[in-house]
């Protein structure tokens, strides 16, 4: 992995292969580039910042060790297929572990729940929590396999590229309920409030409001339910280093300090990127795992762009943002779960503040990570890691986090230290923040929109920022912004759907060739 400064013309000698570039490092950017150099291409990876893993980057401070983004992982079976595309093994690299309870909910009154994969104890806490909802818990979660069936078995890797692609599973979508939202198919199956909490609090894990987005996207409690919700010791970090090492281990490069400026474009096909510095480097296809809405905004002109203009991406609905509160203690707190969703006061209420009326309310729920419940190595002996996250209306609400920042933290804290961490303020050694503007600033996340567009039924499928790109031939887009969506299992699967798109490399016709002299990442002037 080369870093800022590094020569980016370093290659082997005699490289001929087609070049594809790929813009960011996050999850969705790196399985692309593994399989771009499965499919014969000598691939490039461009990072603005100065270590991969964009959303997954890890921050290191005071012996403490925090993953900045995401910490359940689902569906490992599509990290396994990056391994084997490169003839190895995810165990040899990665130590991926089981969690249990996937999450606890702790209830604003006290009152917690448990929610796992495991059927019996599952049954068990929803007959503790509502007596009478057992069997609508049951249709629930066959509604949820019914839906995952479709939505993600058979729809998750496809490419949407045409609306009769979207006609032809409307017919499915509609038999599945598509067209209710999350929270309204808990509601047709379940009546305690409490319990439809429980059921559709995990939209929120990828950016959607379980009051608005598609049904769906209850698809998530099955695909738990079948693969499990896993960490991996080290932290997600390893997981970003084992796909680093699988690039590198095809001859590709990850380029850290590297911010694209401008995605270049010659007979309406992408051919290259001009660097912040000026620097133009030419490749065969472009693959964005920058923001959807950033890529078409920023990166490629507005005189390419016909459906995805200003006007457009300015009118889209966008995921709410988070605050997220990383912080190390000197003591630990045995008795909390690795995963723990603190539910406030309000729910409906609080979502409608953050989704529709952009305001930042005085009370919030929380997702609290605390790793060292599984992996001890990640804290200084004798103390623990977390990170605490409330989701926050994006930039459109106005707060100068500047001012903000510190005394909402405060308030976190403070409930914290009242619930779940008793005396936290007393035993807080290391601190750092990520604000809606850090987002944005660091991450080029449009509107600091956490997790891109909103997936809301009108913002699904081919309704949403295509894989292939519309605009420009030879343009690709991976990542939370376009299909299927947001969450590992998401980003992973856009990832997938490059291999039914773009060509093997034998099959393109070698427009940009570079002679081998000029080396891995051929560097024209500006």
């Amino acid at each position: 992995m080369l870093t800022h400064g590094q020569s980016l013309s370093h290659a082997a000698a005699g490289d001929l292969r087609p070049h594809a570039l790929v813009i960011g490092s996050g999850f969705g950017g790196l399985a692309a580039a593994v399989r771009l150099g499965a499919r014969g291409y000598r691939v490039s990876v461009l990072e603005k910042l100065d270590a991969p893993g964009g959303r997954a980057y890890v921050h290191k401070q005071d012996g403490f060790t925090f993953d900045a983004g995401p910490t359940v992982i689902t569906a490992p079976f599509l990290f396994e297929e990056l391994w084997a595309l490169c003839g190895k093994k995810l165990a040899d690299d990665v130590d991926l572990r089981p969690v249990a309870p996937f999450y606890r909910v702790r209830f604003y009154d006290g009152a917690s729940f448990d929610y796992s994969g495991d059927a019996e104890a599952m049954r068990a806490e929803v007959a503790r929590l509502a007596p009478g909802d057992v069997a609508g818990y049951e249709r629930f979660l066959a509604a949820s396999e019914a839906i995952y069936k479709v939505g993600f078995e058979q729809l998750g890797h496809v490419s949407f590229e045409s609306w009769t692609s979207m006609a032809k599973v409307l017919p499915d979508l509609l038999k599945l309920e598509g067209f209710r939202t999350v929270y309204g198919l808990a509601c047709k199956h379940v009546r305690d409030e409490k319990l439809r909490v429980v059921l559709t609090f995990q939209s929120l894990l990828v950016g959607g409001n379980p009051f608005s987005t598609t049904s769906v996207y209850c698809l998530i409690a099955f695909l738990e339910r079948r693969f499990g919700v896993h960490f991996a010791m080290g932290g997600t970090g390893s997981l970003v280093r084992g796909l680093v090492g699988l690039i590198e281990g095809q001859g590709g490069r990850v380029l850290c300090g590297q911010s694209v400026d401008e995605i270049l474009v010659e007979n309406g096909a992408a051919c290259g990127v001009k660097l912040a510095g000026g620097q133009r480097l030419a490749a065969d296809v472009v693959v964005s795992n920058a923001d959807a809405a950033w890529t078409y905004k920023h990166l490629l002109p507005g005189r390419y762009r016909r459906r995805w203009t200003d006007n457009r991406i300015a009118k889209a609905r966008y995921s709410m943002s988070l605050f997220v509160w990383y912080f190390g203690t000197k003591r630990q707190y045995p008795d909390v779960a690795h995963h723990t969703i603190s539910l406030g006061p309000r729910y409906e209420g609080l979502l409608d503040d953050i989704f529709t009326k952009k305001h930042l309310a005085a009370d919030f729920s929380l997702y609290l990570h605390r790793p060292t419940a599984t992996d001890a190595s990640l804290a200084p002996p004798g103390c623990d890691a977390f990170y605490v996250l409330a989701p926050v209306p994006h930039l459109d609400a106005g707060v100068d986090w500047r001012e903000r920042a510190e005394p909402y933290r405060a308030a976190i804290a403070k409930r914290l230290s009242e619930t779940l961490l008793p005396g936290l303020e007393d035993e807080v050694v290391s601190s750092l923040m990520l604000t809606p503007q850090d987002f944005q600033d660091r991450l080029n996340a449009y509107k600091g929109a956490a997790f891109a567009m909103e997936p809301v039924l009108t913002q699904s499928a081919w309704f949403r920022p295509h894989n292939r790109s519309e605009e420009v031939e030879r343009l690709y887009l991976v990542g939370a912004g376009t299909h299927p969506g947001a969450g590992l299992p998401g980003v992973l699967s856009s990832a997938r759907v490059l291999d039914a798109i773009v060509p093997h490399a034998r099959e393109l016709p070698r427009t940009h060739q570079l002679p081998a002299e000029e080396g891995f990442a051929h560097v024209r002037p500006a």
